[in-house]
């Protein structure tokens, strides 16, 4: 299925259905009063975040979702039928926006989360509810209110604990096969990753977290060169970014220190939020040098960057580090969620 993270949708909710105007007819009572029943209230329209959804494709071929009108009352005081409310699932993580105002509605980040966004109509009422002391026999009846309408910007954001970031090329794609069970595609040409991929890494019993890989950004990427930034945005939920960086670049004019701070300067033309986040150096391809050459030049090249954080020396391709870097984002991700977990308690 192709990865769509955009659409626009529009929601109507249902109409409330109509007062009912009738007066009781009954032998031996021939005044029997109103008894014009109300009108059924309208369905509303929820968003609900549900599992194994991953894209937003199917809301280019659906894009109007309707809920059910209530139903007319009827004599006898007779309540009409209230329309059903209707649930449109979306992808867990998935940013709903009223597309007129810009105004952000909810964020569906768990499985679950339900968000109304529109209200069906109130039922009319029917003639008996305008009895009064002075007016016995009302003609009166409510018509019912309309539905709320809406059109609605949704944009899905892949919920994960790690992204990679880097080059085309840097190894991302290899890394994440390595590490879980994940199969994007590999081959030796840049940007052979078009859309994000997940994979889960499984540390122990109990123990995993999820990996994002996007498409390799270049230096003027925010400018819209290669894919541009557009699949940023799906790091932002991650706790924790792992910069790859080619040790030995085929390209002789290469220079991998810089080629690594452009991804950083392409980083906070996106989001200074995301450019802030915990980012750790993963220098990868270090079996196409000898090992004590890569050790030398992946030193060499922290030094370089001034880079305060962990870093890596692996191999994506034979899994030398990778490992250890599992393990390491492991922990890191669960000391950084147990005060969390506290303040919830």
């Amino acid at each position: 299925m192709k990865f769509v993270d955009e659409a626009r949708i529009r929601v109507q909710a249902g109409n409330g259905g109509r007062g009912c105007l009738s007066f009781r007819r009954e032998k031996f009572v021939p005044f029997g009063g109103p008894d014009g029943g109300d009108g059924g209230d309208g369905g509303s329209v929820h968003l609900r975040a549900a599992p194994g959804i991953n894209t937003l494709a199917d809301f280019r071929v659906e894009r109007t979702f309707k809920a059910k009108s209530g139903e007319a009352g009827s004599g006898n005081d007779c309540t009409g039928r209230g329309g059903d409310d209707l649930y449109v699932l979306v992808p867990v993580g998935t940013l709903v926006r009223d597309a007129e105002t810009g105004e952000q509605l909810g964020d569906l980040v768990h499985e679950g989360d339900t968000l109304m966004v529109a209200r069906g109509g109130k039922g009319g009422w029917g003639n008996a509810k305008f009895k009064t002391s002075t007016n016995r026999a009302p003609r009166q009846f409510g018509p019912g209110l309309p539905g709320e309408k809406r059109s609605l910007e949704l944009e899905m954001k892949v919920i994960a604990d790690v992204g990679l970031l880097g080059l085309p090329n840097a190894g991302k794609s290899t890394l994440i096969r390595a590490v879980s069970s994940a199969r994007p595609k590999v081959a030796d040409y840049p940007f052979t990753t078009l859309h994000p991929n997940l994979g889960v890494v499984y540390c122990g019993e109990h123990r995993s977290f999820v990996m994002a890989d996007i498409p390799g950004l270049i230096e003027g990427a925010a400018e819209g060169a290669g894919l541009g930034i557009r699949f940023l945005k799906h790091l932002q939920r991650t706790r924790v970014l792992l910069h790859l960086v080619d040790i030995a670049p085929v390209d002789p004019d290469a220079d991998p220190v810089r080629d690594a701070r452009a991804i950083v300067a392409e980083l906070k033309k996106f989001s200074k939020d995301l450019a802030t986040k915990p980012r750790w150096l993963v220098i990868n391809k270090a079996d196409l040098l000898p090992a004590d050459e890569a050790e030398k030049k992946a030193k060499a090249i922290v030094r370089s960057l001034r880079h305060k954080g962990p870093w890596f020396l692996i191999s994506g391709v034979s899994g030398t580090g990778t490992r250890d870097l599992a393990e390491a984002v492991m922990r890191f991700i669960e000391e950084t969620a147990a005060p969390a977990a506290e303040d919830d308690a």
